[in-house]
């Protein structure tokens, strides 16, 4: 099993970072957390806006609490938004159930955390998650299977 360690995710932060400057987002920030939730690391590029450290984490804190991506949160809120309503006011308002909150899983499909990332759009995000942790030989799961 692999081990999310602070290189690791120092490595998904900057595969991130250049992934939305390969596809000219707007900038970026990036939060990997651990399976406890906690961060290990969080970036943000030049100019990315004053909330966007707190949106990467809840998206991935999100993805964490619920045990799926985003996304499907985010589908899901679609037919129960009393749910959601719920889950905000249990969770103080941390959840953030859009797309960018991507579960971070190791070859063997065990979990090791969670990536977040806010910035551009939430599909852009989600992409550029997907595509860091990929280039890293890891396994995203962030509800494409929905």
């Amino acid at each position: 099993m692999t081990r999310l360690t602070m290189e690791l995710a120092d490595q998904i932060a900057d595969a991130t970072l250049a992934a939305g400057r390969n596809r000219n987002a707007q900038p970026l920030t990036v939060a990997v957390l651990d399976t406890g939730g906690h961060t290990v690391v969080l970036k943000r590029a030049d100019g990315s806006g004053i909330l966007r450290c707190e949106i990467a984490t809840g998206k991935a804190w999100g993805a964490l609490g619920m045990g799926l991506g985003s996304r499907v949160m985010f589908e899901r809120s679609k037919n129960t938004p009393t749910f959601f309503t719920a889950l905000a006011a249990a969770s103080d308002g941390k959840v953030v159930p859009v797309p960018g909150g991507v579960l971070l899983r190791d070859e063997s499909g065990h979990l090791m955390g969670a990536v977040g990332v806010s910035g551009d759009t939430s599909d852009l995000d989600e992409e550029c998650a997907v595509a860091a942790i990929e280039s890293l030989g890891l396994a995203a799961d962030y509800g494409q299977n929905l």
